[in-house]
């Protein structure tokens, strides 16, 4: 929250998001007090974007850089440089070990990799389809004959001097990395572990340095090509983001800091730079978000959530129910298909930087996927942008002002984008240049409510039952039109919204995860000692993640008796095709209560997400993974809580009055200023509500309330 003047602050905690737009930065003091920088991305050199956007924010405190950076205990960045450069194919060129024989699986992939991210008309014919370039291509792919089965068997033993072979002519071919990935190494580690010492032999001959990544190192879990993608992606993507964030921290520690940043993971919680498995941050944006709305549900009382996200490039959405996160095992990724545990989102390309093209046949509309990102649209006459984007629609209609984008730091052209949507969309289509914006508008509102009423029916819940909170640069401006009709309890949106995935960022916990696939199949009346065997199992499995955890601290200076361990596992009915994420009630198993304990932690489970009587225990259960988590406290932001005062807004927080047009006419919107407003202030529609770093749309018909956390409650009228 800015205030105008600032006593002394502590600094201890920085969020940051990098988005392709914008860079937001979140800062907590020793109080939990915060404030929000923003500042344009900066994707040459991320640092740049990064102290602009601080220096911003501490300008609310008065607080220099250099006095408040020193303070910090921990910073934690998220960003989309890694999926971009998945997105691209830039990432660095990688050699590639698997058996003999299945040389081709890689760039063959998944038959549903060749339709991911498509709609549903694109998907039902099979002429658009289409394969990527594989991150690893074949000439770079080495065969070693060897065969370990599904029970984890050796069925053929592993021939040495072939991969000897193979580990010079991926050194010959000056390959930056290499990765081992051979079946069912999940199971029987031996030959894999063996491949990967053989290669690290021979790349100490060669005198080269070459990182080596070994799918059981890093992703011991069934499913070759989730697996196999997933180990790519650590040398492949991995690194080079290393290298960036390497870069920032060393910029910020050229302004006082002492620590190293950390980075927010696709399960939800925040792993070093440093850490080995650094691919489960390709997503970590987004998350950031989600993560923020589960935490500012968790101190309020909100149990279910939809969570909403726009920035410039794209539409966030995500469903917390009973207070907790749905996790993936196997989800999808820049038309890849990987293993990692992600937060379950679902993403759509439209964002207020988004192209829009008028095809000039059927004269049909269609927004993005492509966007301007931080060079916003035509109405910034240096952004060398000649295609109109949402916020060119946007300007013409009277939402922004563009004097204080950014608070000013970028003029904006109404006059340029006025022209812009007249020639490329307004003429070819015969209406006036408001109609056109409008309608765009329009357009792109219905489609984020059906992707937000799909999301939610098609989980089998109702809108009514969600309280929806909207966020991210562009989420207040789209508000009321995305959530018209669709009867939320409640809609949300939070003064900071516009850093709202950095304030996650900074919510978040200190978490390093570790998976292991599993295959415990017990029937409903099976004998204590098989219950007591399969106990055993899974600690064995627990032990070995445990490992892993405590090592990945112990590189972050925390001992073990530092971390807070919770142990976790995915359970099923037998026969059925989804499992679920269970955490483990038991710190140890050990004997047949310990598994009966399990069971019955799945069946509650079971009942709260689908149904009590769903529950089908005479199945027998089958356990196919073990997880296990390990945390240290970290500081965390404090909500809001001031006094509510009057429900008239103070004459100093009304700017006077801004003509938007909707509805096919235009209006005079009252004008004002959101840090000025108090809470109880509440403000009936036509309003615009401005903020430095994003504006909230109040039209016609709808009202919103400022509540004592700083949250606005938005309503139909």
């Amino acid at each position: 929250m800015p205030e105008a003047t600032a006593p002394q602050h502590n600094v201890q905690v920085l969020g940051i998001d990098a988005g392709g737009t914008m860079t937001d930065t979140f800062f907590v003091d020793a109080e939990g007090e915060f404030v929000v920088g923003k500042a344009q991305s900066t994707p040459e050199n991320e640092a740049l974007g990064l102290i602009a956007s601080s220096e911003d924010g501490l300008a609310n405190w008065n607080m220099p850089l250099d006095q408040a950076l020193p303070q910090l205990k921990t910073g934690v960045y998220s960003g989309t440089a890694m999926l971009n450069r998945v997105v691209q194919r830039k990432g660095l060129k990688c050699g590639l070990i698997v058996n003999a024989g299945m040389e081709d699986f890689h760039r063959m992939g998944r038959g549903i990799q060749a339709y991911l991210g498509f709609a549903y008309e694109d998907r039902i014919h099979l002429n658009t389809h289409y394969y990527d370039e594989p991150l690893v291509p074949r000439r770079l792919t080495r065969g070693v004959v060897e065969r370990v089965d599904m029970f984890g068997s050796v069925v053929i033993p592993l021939r040495e001097e072939g991969a000897r072979q193979a580990a010079r002519e991926l050194i010959a071919n000056d390959v930056e990395g290499i990765v081992i990935s051979l079946l069912h190494s999940y199971k029987n580690a031996s030959h894999e572990r063996r491949v990967r010492d053989i290669v690290l032999e021979e790349i100490a001959s060669s005198g080269k340095q070459i990182p080596v990544f070994a799918s059981t190192d890093y992703y011991p879990v069934r499913k070759e090509s989730h697996r196999t993608n997933t180990t790519i992606l650590e040398g492949y993507a991995a690194e080079p983001s290393r290298q960036t964030l390497q870069k920032i921290s060393t910029a910020f520690k050229e302004h006082g800091t002492q620590f190293d940043f950390r980075v927010m993971a696709t399960h939800g919680g925040t792993i070093a730079w440093k850490a080995k498995e650094l691919a489960r941050t390709i997503v970590s944006g987004p998350i950031g978000g989600v993560i923020g709305a589960k935490y500012l549900g968790e101190v309020l009382g909100y149990r279910n959530i939809a969570c909403s996200d726009i920035g410039g490039t794209s539409f966030d959405m995500a469903l917390i129910t009973q207070g907790e996160l749905t996790i993936k095992n196997d989800p999808d990724m820049a038309r890849l298909v990987l293993s990692l545990p992600l937060v379950a989102m679902d993403s759509v390309g439209a964002g207020a930087g988004s192209f829009i093209h008028l095809d000039p046949y059927t004269k049909s509309i269609k927004l993005g996927p492509d966007s301007a990102g931080y060079r916003v649209g035509v109405c910034w006459a240096d952004s060398g942008i000649d295609t109109i984007t949402i916020s060119d629609c946007h300007m013409v209609l009277g939402y922004l002002n563009p004097d204080n984008f950014l608070g000013g730091a970028i003029k904006l052209d109404r006059q340029r984008s006025h022209d812009a949507i007249k020639e490329q969309l307004a003429d070819p289509l015969g209406l006036s240049v408001e109609d056109a914006a409008a309608g765009v508008i329009e357009l792109l509102d219905s489609e984020l409510r059906d992707y937000l009423r799909a999301m939610i029916s098609g989980k089998g819940y109702s809108p009514s039952s969600f309280v929806c909170f909207s966020y991210g640069g562009a989420g207040p401006v789209h508000t009321y039109g995305y959530t018209e009709g669709l009867g939320f309890e409640d809609v949300i949106v939070p003064a900071w919204a516009a850093g709202f995935s950095a304030f996650g960022c900074a919510a978040a916990d200190f978490e390093y995860r570790y998976d292991k696939s599993l295959d415990i199949n017990l029937a409903s009346d099976a004998p204590a000692e098989q219950r007591q065997s399969a106990s055993q199992t899974l600690q064995q499995a627990w032990d070995e993640l445990t490992q892993n955890v405590l090592e990945e601290f112990e590189l972050n200076g925390y001992t073990p008796d530092q971390v807070t361990l919770q142990p976790g596992y995915r359970m099923q009915y037998r026969g059925q095709l989804n499992d679920l994420e269970i955490e483990a009630p038991l710190d140890k198993v050990d004997s047949e209560a310990d598994w009966l304990a399990l069971e019955q932690a799945f069946n509650d489970t079971y009942g709260r997400v689908y149904a009590a009587s769903a529950r089908s225990p005479e199945l027998g259960y089958s356990v196919t993974g073990a997880i296990m988590r390990g945390s240290v406290p970290t500081t965390k932001p404090r909500i809001p809580k001031e006094a509510l005062g009057s429900e008239t807004p103070d004459d100093s927080a009304f700017l006077g009055t801004r003509r938007f047009y909707r509805k096919k006419r235009w209006v005079d919107a009252q004008l004002y200023h959101m840090e000025a407003l108090n809470p109880g202030n509440r403000i009936a529609g036509p309003a615009v509500i401005e903020s430095d770093a994003t504006t909230f749309i109040v039209p016609e018909g709808f009202e919103t309330f400022l509540d004592e956390h700083r949250l606005f409650h938005l309503t139909q009228t």
